[in-house]
């Protein structure tokens, strides 16, 4: 497989991902008696997954054009903020615009909602930096800070993989040791877990991620996989070795090790041919699936508060009829948001680099 091909698999494994982080903040809202199911509880820890990808996929792209000194940083960073700040804006101004709203029309918000000191932090994507006094706006795009963290370092990890490529399990590890390292230090720092921090120490919570996934990458390019039926065994016992373990409430730290495992095995079936993961609808899922990370708690706002008014509910808790009505329109609106807002923003400035691109000869010239 060469660099820049699609890896089917992965793109559709964006959508659980980000499904598994909506469930985590949607429950709540569930009217249902008994414990949080504990797979339910580790939700948060969708972020990872989406971060380890982006490791991944990152040096699965431009590893390569890294190595052979034809990488363009200001390219890469054009093509990355194309990819998040289109919807990133959207949202944020239409939360903006859903705060106004219910303030002047009388209803109760959250204040840290309309946090203006916080503004020029999100509207530069320096949310999750420790430069926002407050988790404003829409706050699932304090995960969109931390990506934008590790875009703006990722020649460092880059070169990182490319020191390590002929030690690749050596990579591996050493991502690994530091991983668990740093979630115990912060742990005993903090006092609380690095995979729950958003806005103080988001920027932080994705460098072991996305250093593991860089690593795995340099072993999945380094080793292919050859047996079909292997790499699909694989795939499948590490998929519900996370599900065990996130049930039972294992460390954070083995999960996301785990979580690692899913896409590097994933991956493998990518080379062998195998198609499980990598049927068009489930694809089409996983295109859409940044669009349904960052529309989630708005749509919350909006639905939740709605059918509390229509159907005189006090404490905002849904019957589970209309709790899997809400759950599931959250597809179809993020597939309005994907092909409404993301794509034709994404593709807008693509042309707007192109158009750019092809002055620079003239103007060399000139």
């Amino acid at each position: 497989m060469t660099d820049a091909q699609n890896i089917r698999p992965l793109t559709s494994l964006r959508f659980f991902a980000a499904m598994w982080v909506v469930i985590y903040h949607y429950w709540p809202k569930l009217d249902v008696a008994g414990a949080v199911p504990m797979v339910v509880e580790k939700g948060y820890l969708g972020v990872e997954l989406f971060f380890i990808l982006s490791g991944f996929i990152l040096c699965h792209v431009y590893r390569t054009s890294v190595e052979d000194g034809r990488f363009r940083y200001g390219s890469f960073l054009w093509n990355r903020l194309a990819r998040v700040y289109p919807l990133h804006l959207a949202t944020l101004l239409g939360m903006i615009a859903l705060g106004v709203g219910a303030g002047l029309a009388g209803f109760a918000i959250d204040a840290n909602i309309l946090s203006w000191e916080s503004l020029p932090a999100n509207l530069l994507m320096l949310q999750a930096w420790g430069l926002a006094p407050q988790a404003a706006f829409n706050h699932p795009s304090w995960s969109i800070s931390a990506e934008w963290f590790a875009y703006l370092s990722f020649p460092a990890f880059a070169w990182a993989a490319l020191a390590l490529k002929d030690r690749p399990y050596l990579a591996v590890g050493l991502a690994v040791v530091f991983l668990a390292g740093l979630y115990a230090a912060f742990q005993a720092l903090a006092g609380f877990p690095l995979t729950q921090a958003t806005i103080a120490w988001g920027a932080l919570r994705i460098v072991p991620c996305f250093a593991l996934g860089c690593a795995l990458h340099s072993l999945w390019r380094a080793k292919p996989a050859q047996n079909r039926l292997a790499a699909a065994v694989a795939s499948a016992a590490s998929a519900g070795a996370v599900l065990t373990m996130s049930a039972f409430g294992a460390p954070d730290a083995l999960i996301v090790t785990g979580l690692g495992a899913v896409i590097f095995f994933m991956a493998r079936t990518a080379q062998t041919g195998g198609e499980v993961l990598g049927q068009r609808p489930l694809v089409y899922l996983g295109e859409v699936s940044y669009s349904v990370y960052m529309v989630c708690v708005p749509w919350k706002i909006v639905f939740v508060n709605a059918a509390s008014k229509v159907l005189q509910i006090n404490d905002e808790r849904l019957p589970l009829w209309l709790w899997l009505v809400f759950l599931g329109s959250v597809v179809p609106l993020a597939a309005a948001s994907y092909h409404l807002i993301e794509k034709p923003a994404r593709a807008r400035m693509k042309l707007m680099a192109d158009s750019w691109e092809s002055r620079r000869p003239s103007a060399a010239q000139a």
